[in-house]
């Protein structure tokens, strides 16, 4: 089978999934994962609910971020979908009119699952990378730990690492306050 037919097989593959899975396309291998646990599901809302109100989501201001949930994108032949994911408004101001964007984030987090592939995490990142992903946070439910990454050169420098019940203030949202608590779904301070 030649390249290009390949591809499409590949691609052919992804569209037929049934909606209970996510598939990407990474370095023209074909992933599938499940939406996650509830536990996922809930560090993955948790995040969103964190950064969300706080971005500036909706302004027209250069300092607004649109924060997404599980966006298509579209990185050259390769279709990755992070858990979460934004952009500066500067960068895209409407939602496209595509099924995917082919711009890519400038941030993006990955829940996760307790099934996941090291080589297929190493693939992903890279492709983050390539696209020009400012920073990548990966955020290990099962493990209770948040790890910031930071775009240098190629690929990635690991700058911080945070677990349990860690106050975070995470690149590129220095300014907000992230209880890691909130995401594992443990009682708040105000809640004991």
């Amino acid at each position: 089978m030649d390249e290009s037919a390949r591809r499409a097989a590949v691609y052919e593959a992804l569209v037929a999934l049934p909606e209970h899975l996510v598939g990407e396309i990474a370095r023209g291998t074909l992933v599938t994962r499940s939406h996650g646990r509830p536990l996922h599901a809930f560090a993955r809302t948790a995040l969103s609910g964190m950064l969300h109100p706080r971005l500036g989501v909706g302004s027209d201001g250069a300092d607004g971020w649109m924060l997404l949930f599980l966006p298509e994108l579209r990185i050259g032949e390769d279709i990755l979908v992070p858990d979460v994911a934004a952009w500066r408004r500067e960068r895209t101001r409407d939602l496209p009119i595509a099924e995917a964007f082919d711009i890519a984030p400038n941030w993006v987090a990955d829940v996760l699952p307790a099934e996941t592939d090291a080589k297929y995490l190493a693939d992903k990142m890279a492709r983050y990378a390539e696209s020009g992903v400012d920073h990548v946070w990966r955020v290990d439910p099962s493990a209770r730990t948040l790890e910031i990454f930071r775009r240098e050169g190629d690929g990635y420098l690991r700058v911080a690492g945070h677990r349990d019940d860690a106050v975070v203030h995470a690149e590129p949202f220095g300014a907000i306050e992230l209880r890691l608590e909130r995401l594992w779904g443990l009682p708040h301070d105000d809640e004991r």
